[in-house]
Order: structure tokens, then C-alpha cells, then sequence
């Protein structure tokens, strides 16, 4: 067994990149970026409105003194006209401000008669102008290469302008299953002795929100002449292979031996964590194949501590950005830890961390509420509510 920081740092020195690609910006959300955005000209482009009202010259304008409306600004449609002292132009939030104008006065302080405008007492201190380049100037860096474009990103990458942008090729995944006792969902309770397959389900959802393109997800019993073959198949057309189940030392546990006749070369065989110590990394084929227990919980620590930073790295992302561990609360007292590393299922309450009722490495219902990962160091001692922990979004 190795330890944890130590699997991790293995993780970091081998996994690279698989490549970059040119998207269309439409099809780039979620992928991660491998070439600066930098904006191509200034935002605002020229001063606009940042409120609907009535642009104006400040120092030819008092309250209660008509001016005449000589035209109209929209968003997209601005007026082209350059304003003198006296005039005024309805104008609209975002919309370009009129050759001369300074100020947008809102329309809740404008009496509109007409062509007339009259403005009430005290029509507030702000000018609610957006000046040229009040967002970004051109050339500034709006989403740096290693980003990956989730919604907020997404914003300021379409305000750089581009029709394509260069991204990190996507990890092709598959997935298998193993276990005599597993069963597609809803067909389980046919059997006294089957179990309804869960693990691969979390597993695919986990890996396509880390950016992953699931290709194949299958189940196979515990024959290894035929696990072999379907490891074979797998390697063919995936980057990594994930493998569920079938990962200590029993008769029947072919997760490894499955892999053998591929040349599979291990990079790490086991952790010294709780739970999930059966966890395991190699190659095979020049490809990734990760094992995962097969009990639902250590199955689901387990890729949130591995496959998450083996799939940001293929992708060109530091595994920090994922691993982010963070400074918490505990609203309850932890005990004292054994001799492995432990991560302890919590979820956040109004005090703090609470560790779930049920840490089984089975338990299956307990996972809802389980949105914190505290770590433990082995051979730790009791820790007191109200003590900060260390914790990672689970």
C-alpha cells in the first residue's frame, strides 16, 4: 500500500494531455481550454446606458426645464446624431450613448410630454454611463489555457469574440461491472441473491461531469476467459478503462488478472486509505486502467480521490483544481483514526460538518447526503466540534 498524497503525486507525474482540438464555440462548454481567450476589442465598445431613460449634456440640463426628444438609442440600433444643449434622446439600457451626451437620467424621474421631457427634483448622483472599456480593453486576458468552460466561463469566452476556440480532447471512458450478483436496475428483485448494480452508474455520471466522454459501460460475470476478452475490447477504444469490483485477493477477483494477458503494468496496487484500500492504477496498452472496490461507497471515494484528478490531468488541468481541499468546521467530534488515512462522508449543517450516520464502505442511501469528504490523517486523535478540518467537495 502507498499513501495517498503519494498515489496522487504518481497521478500528477504521469498522466499527460491526450492532445488538443478546434471546436466550434457552440460545442465548447465543459471542455477545457488549451489557448488563451484574450478579448479582441474593448467592452464596452463605446460608452452605453446602464439604465432606460433619457441621455442627455449635464451641464445643459436642470429639473424642471424642458427638452425636446430628438430621437431614439437601442441596444443594436443607436443614434447617430450628435445631441446640442436643449436636447434629450429616450435611451435604452446598454445602448450606445448619442455624440455629445454625458449623462442617462432614468426615465422614474422624467415627465414625458410629447416631444418634451421634464426632469423631477433630485434625479439622483449617478450618470449610470458604462464608459469604453469599463469591462475589459482589447487584448486583455479573459480565460487562461487550463480553464475548463463551465457556465460562468462561458460568459466571458463568448465576449472574446471568436468562432472556434482550441480545447483539450476528451477522455474516452469505459466502464465495466463485474460480479455474478449484479443486475441491470429493475430487474434485481427477480432474484434472492442479485443485486441491483449501482457503481457504474455513479461512476459514468462522475466521469462526464469531469469533462469525459463515456463510450461503453457494460457487466460481466466472473469468467475470466470472458473478462479478458472484454478487457481487450475496452482497451481498443477507450483512454481509460474504470473496472468495479473483483479488486482484493479472493479466487474470484479477476479485476487485475483480467488485464494481465494486455500487459498490464501497475503504477500503484493499493492505498493506505479507509475506505477504499483495494483501489488500484495501471497501463495496459498504453492506456489507463483504474480498479475500483466494488461496495458502492469505497467504489465512489475512491473515484472522487483518483479518477477525478486522472481525468483533469489527461485534460491538461492541475489536479489542484479538483483536489481543492478546504479549512471547515466540524459541528460534531470525529475519533481517534487507525493506521490508514480516512475520509469521512459528512454533509454541511448550520454548525458546520456533520459526518453521515451510516460510514459502511456498502451503504448505498447514506451517499445522498454525503457532500463532504473530511480527511483524516492515520493515527490521528479525537477532534472536538468546533475544530476545522480539512475537506474536499465529495
Amino acid at each position: 500500500m502507498i499513501p495517498f498524497d503519494e498515489a496522487i503525486g504518481l497521478i500528477n507525474d504521469q498522466a499527460t494531455t491526450l492532445g488538443e482540438e478546434v471546436v466550434p464555440f457552440e460545442r465548447a462548454a465543459g471542455r477545457v481550454l488549451t489557448r488563451a481567450l484574450d478579448a479582441r476589442r474593448d467592452a464596452p465598445f463605446s460608452a452605453v446606458a446602464a439604465m432606460d431613460g433619457y441621455a442627455v449634456i449635464d451641464s445643459a440640463t436642470r429639473p424642471g426645464e424642458a427638452l425636446r426628444v430628438i430621437g431614439q438609442s437601442a441596444a443594436g440600433t443607436g443614434f447617430t446624431d450628435a445631441l446640442k444643449p436643449g436636447d434629450a434622446v429616450r435611451i435604452f439600457t446598454g445602448a450606445p450613448m448619442p455624440q455629445g451626451s454625458d449623462r442617462c437620467i432614468m426615465q422614474e424621474y422624467a415627465e414625458r410630454n410629447g416631444d418634451l421631457v421634464v426632469f423631477k427634483e433630485d434625479y439622483g448622483p449617478g450618470w449610470h454611463v458604462r464608459p469604453p472599456g469599463s469591462d475589459f480593453r482589447k487584448g486583455d486576458r479573459l480565460v487562461s489555457p487550463g480553464t475548463r468552460l463551465g457556465a460562468r466561463a462561458m460568459v466571458a469566452a463568448a465576449a472574446a469574440d471568436l468562432a472556434t476556440v482550441s480545447v483539450s480532447v476528451q477522455p474516452r471512458v469505459a466502464i465495466i461491472g463485474t460480479g455474478d450478483e449484479l443486475m441491470v436496475p429493475g430487474t434485481a428483485y427477480t432474484r434472492a441473491d442479485a443485486i441491483a448494480e449501482s457503481v457504474t452508474y455513479g461512476v459514468a455520471a462522475m466521469a462526464a461531469a469531469s469533462g469525459a466522454e463515456v463510450i461503453e459501460r457494460a457487466l460481466a460475470s466472473d469468467d475470466l476467459p470472458a473478462l479478458e476478452d472484454l478487457a481487450g475490447t475496452m482497451l481498443s477504444c477507450a483512454d481509460v478503462v474504470i473496472v468495479t469490483g473483483g479488486a482484493s485477493v479472493g479466487e474470484r477477483d479477476f479485476a487485475k488478472p483480467m488485464f494481465a494477458p494486455h500487459g498490464l503494468e501497475l503504477v500503484f496496487a493499493k492505498a493506505a486509505i479507509k475506505p477504499g484500500k483495494p483501489v488500484w492504477l495501471g497501463r495496459a496498452k498504453g492506456k489507463w486502467v483504474l480498479g475500483l472496490p466494488g461496495n458502492p461507497t469505497s467504489a465512489m471515494v475512491t473515484a472522487r480521490l483518483f479518477l477525478m484528478p486522472l481525468l483533469a490531468r489527461l485534460q491538461g488541468q492541475p489536479i489542484a483544481d479538483v483536489n481543492c481541499w478546504r479549512k471547515m468546521v466540524l459541528a460534531e467530534e470525529l475519533p481517534t483514526t487507525g493506521g490508514r488515512e480516512t475520509f469521512i462522508r459528512a454533509s454541511w449543517g448550520k454548525d458546520g460538518l456533520v459526518p453521515v450516520t451510516n460510514q459502511d464502505s456498502g451503504a448505498q442511501r447514506a451517499l445522498m447526503h454525503a457532500d463532504w469528504l473530511i480527511r483524516r490523517l492515520p493515527n490521528a486523535p479525537a477532534c472536538r466540534a468546533g475544530e476545522h478540518v480539512s475537506a474536499l467537495a465529495f
